[in-house]
């Protein structure tokens, strides 16, 4: 005898063969977990969330000190400020012209020409610093130029001022003095160079400035130059070599000096007087304009014991302009500072 069935009964399955046309629900992501994870592991990724929510940098750097404005043409000033503290991390400098950003400069450039400018007009400028977080000092108290009057088909250049002069004031700044050109329509600027880079203009009525920013026991090469409204440029005025001094803790005297480069055909002579360090100076690197090209040496028994010199043969076509200078291998194996830069003409 069967049993009588006591629980409920179930509906007949129903199978659906025709294929569905529902799209599939989207699948959500899977969230990574960390069950499993070792305590070391947890805590790490604890502190690197607590990182990343925390106080972003939201601290402006200082506003550029030291800014200036000097008209270098009809129609150009040139604008100059003085390099940050290595601390205010600074990454660029915005320039504006009035409320007009002009120029944007990375952080090495602390001096621009704004160019395209109105004849015997006036310009004010300013200059903010920015920050990797993208924050931007406040404007500082604004330098203004007035830019002089054209002149029309001026193409006479001024005369090279005659006479330069440098003292080095300390470790990391130096006074250079010159005498004034003159110009047919008048000079609007002077122009101080260092090497082939400019690095520095003053107005028309200044023969004297302050270099700033230099390193301690270096040489320096300075020339000027004078600018008319036209904006054409003498030739170099005589050069200045100015050494400073080295600063606390620094080895003295460790440039080659009184360097000189003569240019004659097919060659080039070098001279110079050894650095004292107490031992024979047996090898010199020379520099030729601004790269290494070659080190000098004076093997035993050969090592002048007071003036050297050394003669270069070139194969690069006369009226071709090198910029030469050198420096010593020390004692202890390093290189010492660089001598007095030279400007040669390679002669026919």
């Amino acid at each position: 005898m069967s049993r009588p069935f006591r629980g409920k009964k179930r509906a007949p399955a129903v199978h659906d063969l025709a294929p569905s046309t529902a799209p599939n629900p989207p699948r959500r992501p899977r969230r990574p977990s960390v069950r499993g994870t070792t305590p070391a592991l947890a805590l790490a990724l604890a502190a690197a969330a607590l990182t990343a929510c925390g106080p972003s940098d939201t601290t402006p750097p200082a506003t550029p000190a030291g800014l200036t404005a000097q008209a270098g043409s009809a129609t150009s000033v040139h604008v100059m400020w003085q390099s940050p503290a290595p601390a205010d991390g600074v990454t660029s400098f915005l320039v504006y012209q009035a409320d007009r950003l002009v120029r944007e400069l990375p952080a090495d450039k602390t001096m621009t020409d704004i160019t395209g400018l109105t004849p015997r007009t006036a310009y004010a400028f300013t200059v903010r610093a920015r920050d990797a977080a993208g924050n931007t000092s406040p404007a500082g108290a604004a330098a203004s130029a007035t830019t002089p009057a054209a002149t029309a088909e001026d193409r006479l250049a001024p005369t090279a001022p005659p006479r330069t002069d440098g003292t080095a004031l300390g470790p990391t700044s130096a006074r250079l003095t010159w005498a004034a050109a003159t110009d047919d329509t008048g000079v609007t600027a002077y122009d101080v160079y260092q090497g082939d880079a400019r690095i520095h203009t003053v107005g028309p009525g200044t023969t004297t400035t302050v270099l700033e920013d230099l390193r301690p026991d270096s040489v320096y090469t300075f020339t000027v130059r004078a600018r008319d409204g036209a904006d054409n440029s003498s030739p170099a005025g005589p050069a200045a070599d100015v050494t400073t001094p080295p600063g606390p803790g620094q080895r003295t005297g460790t440039a080659p000096a009184d360097f000189t480069a003569v240019a004659s055909p097919g060659a080039v002579t070098l001279a110079w007087t050894p650095p004292a360090t107490g031992r024979e100076t047996t090898e010199y690197e020379l520099y030729v304009n601004g790269r290494p090209t070659t080190v000098i040496q004076f093997g035993e028994g050969a090592v002048p014991a007071g003036r050297a010199e050394h003669r270069l043969t070139v194969a690069e076509p006369p009226g071709t302009a090198w910029t030469v200078k050198l420096r010593a291998r020390l004692p202890d194996g390093t290189w010492g500072v660089f001598c007095a830069e030279r400007r040669i003409v390679l002669a026919s």
